[in-house]
């Protein structure tokens, strides 16, 4: 049954600011979350620094953005305000603020390879793959001409460093992990993905004849959102992974964005569970793959 209903947050994730700014403005904004539950317990920041042993001015600096408060300082702010149900979200919330955005100029300064390495613990950990992309086939299902069209465009338009054969092996290797294990994967492609023109039309015919040949997979389940899809309710959104119920990756034109808050975490699976319920799988999936091939002459 497909979504209904106007758009909400809960939908759609919100998209990323620059890097500076974001990183400020989530600092003030998990202060004023703080400030909030302290004034809801009652106390006064005197009265919650006192308690906690901190000199009187801690409880301001961290409320007002300017100390980053340590995992440990969460869990006394939170046990005197009698909110320790709140523990574990606002500590996801601290950690996740300096690592969340990693501009790709800085990940990929020494090359591809190293940006390709750098999940490679993410996805060993993973049990349940979720991916929906709206632009290229996801990295797990591309054929090694499709990598090496997708990576020498990068290290072209990036200026990177060249070892483009070295980050190809890297990203050909982490394939493994969709026959290795007890792993699920649920990949949501938008039609256009399939008609993007990627390494020409042989490549790109190679590319879709392995997405029909990974469909079949028992531990795959391959839907494809048709163009003519009525998108008033829920239209495309950015490309996006969900790690289990852990974490989700959002690769965006200049960053590289990671998030482990669970409420965001919970936006992007229900976003997911959405754009899933629009697609079709089994024949009438394949029936748009062969078309696309088709097209290809």
């Amino acid at each position: 049954m497909r979504s209904t209903g106007r758009p909400d947050s809960d939908r759609y994730p919100p998209r990323s600011m620059s890097s500076s700014s974001s990183i400020r403005q989530a600092r003030e904004s998990l202060g004023k979350r703080l400030r909030e539950i302290r004034k809801d317990s009652g106390l006064t920041a005197r009265e919650l620094a006192s308690r906690a042993g901190w000199h009187e001015s801690k409880c301001s600096r961290i409320e007002n953005g300017r100390t980053p408060p340590s995992d440990a300082d969460l869990r006394v702010y939170t046990l005197h305000c009698a909110a320790d149900d709140l523990t574990a979200d606002l500590i996801a919330t601290a950690r996740n603020i300096d690592g969340s955005y990693v501009e790709w100029r800085r990940m990929e300064r020494s090359g591809l390879r190293r940006a390709q390495e750098s999940v490679i613990p993410l996805w060993e950990r993973t049990r349940h793959f979720r991916a929906y992309s709206s632009w290229l086939i996801p990295g797990p299902f591309q054929t090694p001409a499709y990598i090496r069209a997708l990576l020498m465009s990068i290290r072209d338009r990036r200026a990177l460093p060249d070892d483009l054969e070295a980050a190809i092996d890297v990203r050909v290797d982490k394939q493994r992990v969709l026959y290795e294990g007890a792993r699920r994967f649920a990949v949501v492609l938008e039609e256009s993905t399939l008609r993007h023109l990627i390494g020409g039309p042989e490549t790109m015919a190679g590319q879709l004849g392995h997405l029909l040949s990974l469909a079949t997979l028992p531990n795959v389940s391959l839907g494809v959102i048709p163009l003519c899809t009525d998108r008033t309710a829920l239209w495309p959104v950015e490309d996006f992974w969900v790690f289990d119920d852990a974490q989700v990756n959002v690769e965006l034109v200049s960053a590289f964005l990671t998030i482990t808050q669970p409420h965001e975490v919970g936006m992007y699976a229900r976003t997911f569970a959405a754009l899933a319920d629009s697609a079709v799988y089994g024949a009438p999936a394949r029936t748009l793959i062969t078309s696309a091939i088709d097209s290809l002459g």
